[in-house]
C-alpha cells in the first residue's frame, strides 16, 4: 500500500508541473495577436487553396513500406541484442540456430517485399 503513496504523489506532482506551466505560459506569454499569428500552420509553407485535395496513392505505398521496414526494426534489434547473451537471459544455446534461421526468412521475406515494390516502381517520383 506505501508504494501506491509514491506513485501517487509522482502523479499529482506532474499534473501540478503541467498546470502551472500552462498557467506561467498564460501569464508572461505574448499577447500581441497578428493575422500570420492566426495563420494555420501547413508544414513550413503558406496554406492556399482547399486542403481536401487527393495524395497520390505513391505516398501510401511509401508510408506503408516505411511501416513494414520500421516493424522490421522493432523485430530484430531485440533479437540481435539478446541473440547471445550467456547469463541465461537470452536465447538458449539449444535454439539459437532455429531463431537464427526464422530470423534469416523473416528479412528475406522483407527482401523478396522490397525488390517486389522496386520492380513496381514505387519509389520513382514523377
Amino acid at each position: 500500500m506505501e508504494s501506491s503513496h509514491a506513485v501517487l504523489m509522482y502523479a499529482g506532482v506532474m499534473v501540478g508541473f503541467v498546470i502551472a506551466n500552462l498557467i506561467v505560459i498564460h501569464l508572461v506569454g505574448p499577447k500581441n495577436r497578428t493575422a500570420v499569428k492566426q495563420m494555420p500552420y501547413e508544414s513550413g509553407m503558406d496554406p492556399v487553396g482547399d486542403a481536401r485535395q487527393p495524395f497520390d496513392v505513391k505516398f501510401y505505398l511509401v508510408a506503408i513500406l516505411f511501416l513494414v521496414f520500421d516493424v522490421e526494426l522493432l523485430f530484430l534489434y531485440p533479437w540481435s541484442v539478446a541473440a547471445y547473451l550467456n547469463d541465461g537471459i537470452g536465447v538458449p544455446r539449444e535454439l539459437r540456430n532455429t531463431v537464427f534461421g526464422v530470423m534469416l526468412v523473416f528479412m528475406g521475406t522483407l527482401a523478396i517485399a522490397y525488390v517486389y515494390a522496386w520492380r513496381k516502381g514505387v519509389f520513382k517520383w514523377r
